[in-house]
């Protein structure tokens, strides 16, 4: 029953770590800071096509956020090492 609200408020939490791991990483400047605007803006992009993909094959709104909530993972362990 509260599955797909447990889900929604978890992406919306590990969102906002990685929100402020991307910040720290951009104020410290450099190349990288560079390298992870254009990665966020990428992967974002990449992101919406394939929700968009999966909604169009059948795919539901709970499974979106899932999926969305590995890219998410996934961030937050390469922005913290």
């Amino acid at each position: 029953m509260f599955g797909p609200f447990y889900s929604a408020m978890s992406l919306a939490l590990e969102s906002g770590n990685v929100i402020g791991l991307r910040m720290m990483k951009m104020m410290s400047g450099g190349s990288g800071s560079q390298d992870e605007a254009h990665l966020m803006v990428t992967e974002k992009v990449h992101a919406m096509f394939e929700a968009g993909a999966s909604l169009l094959a059948g795919g539901t709104a709970s499974s979106v956020v899932d999926r969305y909530r590995e890219h998410v993972a996934a961030n937050a362990e390469r922005l913290s090492r």
